[in-house]
C-alpha cells in the first residue's frame, strides 16, 4: 500500500515539474510600453524579415530548380573534355550571359532537355505500339534535346553580334559629341552606358566597372573587343588604343572609325541585295514555274485528252 502511495506522489511531482517547465517556456505578456515600442519600431524600420521568409519570398525556380540544375551541371561538366567546356564558356560570353547561366547550367539544361524529349518521343511512339516508332521517337527526341539548346545559344550569339554592329556607328557619334563637349573618354562611355539600353552599352558599362576596381583602361577595352567577337568593334578599340599610345586626338580617330563602319555596312547591304536575286530563284522555280506550267499547258493537255490522242 505504501508503494502505491509513493508512486502516486512521484507521479504528481513529475506532472507538476512538467507543468512548470512548459509554463516557463511561454514568454511573459508584453507590457503597454513594450507594445508601443514595437509599433514605433515597425513604423520606422518596417517589419523584420527573417532569412527563412526571404528564401520563401524568392520564386520556386530560384529556390529549388536553379540550385538543382547547378549541382547537376557541375557533376556533368566534370565529365566533359576541356575544349568543350571552354567552347561553351566562350559562346556564353559572346551571347552576353543570357539569364546569367553558366557553362554548368547550360550543360545541365541540355542533358535535362535530352532526357525529357527522349521520354516524350518514347511516349508518342508507344501510342502506336510499334517498336520501330518507339525507337525512332526516342532518337528524334534525344537529338532535339541535345541540339536545340545549342541552336538557341548560337542564335543568341548572332543576335548580340548583329546588335553591336548595328548600334556601333551611332554610339561612336555619341562618344564624339561627348568628347567634343569637354568630357573625358571614360565619362563619355559612362553617358552612353546610362542613356542607352543595348548590348554595346552593357559592354561599356562593364568596362567602366572594371576600370573602377583598378584594371587598366586599355586592357579593359581590349578584353571587351575580344569578348564581343565583333570585328568592327575590335578595329575601333585597336584604333583607340593606338591613339592613346601615340598621343593623337581621340575625336579624329572616332570620326574616322564611324565613317569606315558606315561605309562597310553599306557595302554589306549592297552585297546582300545582290545575293537576293540568286536566292529568289529557288522559290521561283519551286512555286511560280509549276503554276505557270499548269496555266499554259493545262488547256492544251485537256484538248489532247478529249481528241483521243491520249487514251
Amino acid at each position: 500500500m505504501a508503494l502505491l502511495y509513493l508512486s502516486i506522489a512521484l507521479g504528481m511531482v513529475a506532472a507538476l515539474g512538467a507543468f512548470v517547465a512548459i509554463w516557463s517556456l511561454n514568454p511573459a505578456p508584453p507590457s503597454n510600453a513594450d507594445v508601443v515600442e514595437g509599433r514605433l519600431r515597425v513604423y520606422e524600420t518596417g517589419l523584420p524579415v527573417s532569412l527563412a521568409e526571404m528564401e520563401l519570398a524568392a520564386p520556386f525556380g530560384e529556390r529549388v530548380i536553379r540550385p538543382a540544375m547547378q549541382r547537376i551541371g557541375r557533376l556533368l561538366e566534370q565529365t566533359m573534355p576541356e575544349k568543350a567546356r571552354q567552347r561553351i564558356h566562350l559562346d556564353l560570353q559572346l551571347a552576353g550571359r543570357p539569364n546569367g547561366i553558366t557553362a554548368g547550367d547550360f550543360v545541365a539544361i541540355r542533358y535535362i532537355a535530352t532526357g525529357i524529349l527522349c521520354c516524350v518521343g518514347i511516349g508518342l511512339g508507344a501510342l502506336t505500339r510499334s517498336p520501330a516508332l518507339i525507337a525512332l521517337g526516342a532518337a528524334v527526341g534525344a537529338g532535339l534535346g541535345h541540339y536545340v539548346p545549342t541552336l538557341w545559344l548560337r542564335r543568341k550569339v548572332n543576335g548580340r553580334k548583329n546588335e553591336i554592329k548595328f548600334v556601333l556607328p551611332d554610339t561612336i557619334d555619341v562618344l564624339v559629341v561627348c568628347v567634343e563637349a569637354g568630357l573625358t573618354f571614360e565619362a563619355a562611355m559612362g553617358r552612353v552606358a546610362e542613356k542607352y539600353d543595348h548590348a554595346l552599352a552593357e559592354e561599356l558599362g562593364r568596362v567602366l566597372q572594371e576600370i573602377r576596381i583598378g584594371r587598366p583602361r586599355l586592357e579593359a577595352l581590349n578584353d571587351m573587343a575580344q569578348r564581343s567577337g565583333v570585328d568592327e568593334l575590335n578595329n575601333f578599340v585597336q584604333a583607340v588604343i593606338q591613339s592613346e599610345q601615340l598621343g593623337s586626338g581621340v575625336v579624329k580617330v572616332l570620326r574616322i572609325q564611324s565613317d569606315e563602319i558606315r561605309d562597310k555596312r553599306l557595302l554589306q547591304a549592297q552585297e546582300q541585295g545582290a545575293r537576293a536575286s540568286l536566292k529568289m530563284l529557288i522559290p521561283m522555280v519551286g512555286c511560280i514555274f509549276p503554276t505557270l506550267w499548269v496555266i499554259l499547258l493545262g488547256p492544251a493537255l485537256i484538248l489532247i485528252m478529249h481528241s483521243g490522242v491520249i487514251p
